[in-house]
């Protein structure tokens, strides 16, 4: 049984969701349309003769997990599934997970029918076939990014990267051989670009590390690298010597640190899903609303505060090839990584 927040919304009240052998009426009456109460919620099984989208089927809507959701954010639920409701003519109401776990739960047993995911979170619902991949998050124009190994330039390693023309001028088991038997600063266990995906790229390579320090932070890997003596390479994203404050603290960064090799842009933002199991026709129209609702003032306003998106692009699973490939190589486990 899995604990979420039930956003009750003007125009819902008479809602009821589905649940395992039956439904849980909506309970009343509620003070303000933005109150929030504590519900279990099982594995859906609503009746056949009930569509999806109806209003005792509504669709589910999962804002960004959360324990202690703030009254923006409910507030930003309201404006969402107003806007949904609107544009496609479906029912729809909202659940805040504790958790990210608990989501990807949520669209295995139909507790939720659409969502924002993060990358790990992606990779392990799709891996389940609970999911369907809808749209990712744009940041600076582009909706991948990758990674990169440094060194302090005097450590006597070699730079296999061309920055005139920004670009590798060798394969990653030429340049990541030299990492053999040497210690990395990680960023964190969880981060995508500071630990998972330079650790599946050494792992392809057939580099066997020395026990890591994680330095909680990707600025602090540029600090240590800079400093020596804690290890002897890090990886960060592209390019995090540049990070706000780092040049003012050593003007000389880029100078003391210099980049090995690169990744290609293959690190993903977080996504936003459709749980499988919907129609095709349903996912155009949820689609087109989602585009719709982005180019209103309100609507972007809503995403940006529930998701923080502020572009995004329409995405297919296939686009996340090369990153599943790097985090199956890197050895972990995917269920670790979700929180």
């Amino acid at each position: 049984m899995k604990k979420f927040l039930l956003l009750i919304f003007v125009g819902l009240f008479a809602c009821t969701l589905p649940v395992e052998g039956g439904l849980i009426p909506t309970p009343g009456p509620v003070a303000t349309p933005t109150a929030a109460a504590a519900f279990t919620l099982t594995a859906a099984v609503p009746s056949p003769d009930i569509p999806l989208g109806s209003a005792k089927n509504p669709l589910i809507l999962a804002l960004t997990p959360s324990t202690h959701p703030t009254q923006d954010v409910i507030n930003a639920g309201k404006v969402l599934t107003s806007a949904l409701e609107n544009s496609t003519g479906y029912s729809f109401v909202s659940v805040i997970p504790p958790n990210e776990t608990e989501l990807v739960r949520a669209f295995g047993n139909g507790s939720a029918h659409i969502g924002v995911l993060t990358p790990f979170g992606y990779l392990l619902a799709s891996s389940q076939d609970y999911v369907t991949a809808a749209f990712a998050r744009q940041q600076n124009g582009n909706t991948f990014y990758g990674a990169q190994f440094i060194v302090r330039s005097d450590a006597g390693f070699t730079s296999y990267y061309d920055p005139v023309k920004a670009q590798n001028t060798a394969d990653v088991t030429a340049a990541l051989a030299q990492f053999d038997g040497k210690k990395p600063c990680w960023a964190d266990e969880f981060s995508p670009s500071g630990y998972v995906v330079p650790l599946g790229f050494l792992g392809e390579a057939g580099v066997k590390t020395l026990e890591p320090a994680f330095v909680a932070g990707q600025p602090t890997v540029v600090r240590a690298v800079y400093a020596g003596g804690i290890c002897d390479f890090g990886a960060t994203y592209i390019d995090a010597r540049a990070y706000p404050g780092l040049e003012d603290s050593f003007p000389d960064v880029n100078q003391k640190v210099m980049i090995v090799w690169q990744t290609p842009s293959i690190i993903p933002y977080e996504v936003l899903v459709y749980a499988h199991g919907m129609t095709v026709d349903m996912s155009r129209v949820l689609t087109r609303a989602f585009v719709d609702l982005m180019s209103t003032p309100d609507g972007s306003s809503a995403m940006q505060t529930l998701y923080g998106f502020n572009a995004m692009d329409v995405i297919r699973d296939g686009q996340y090839d090369e990153f599943r490939k790097a985090v199956k190589a890197s050895g972990l486990d995917l269920n670790m990584l979700v929180r």
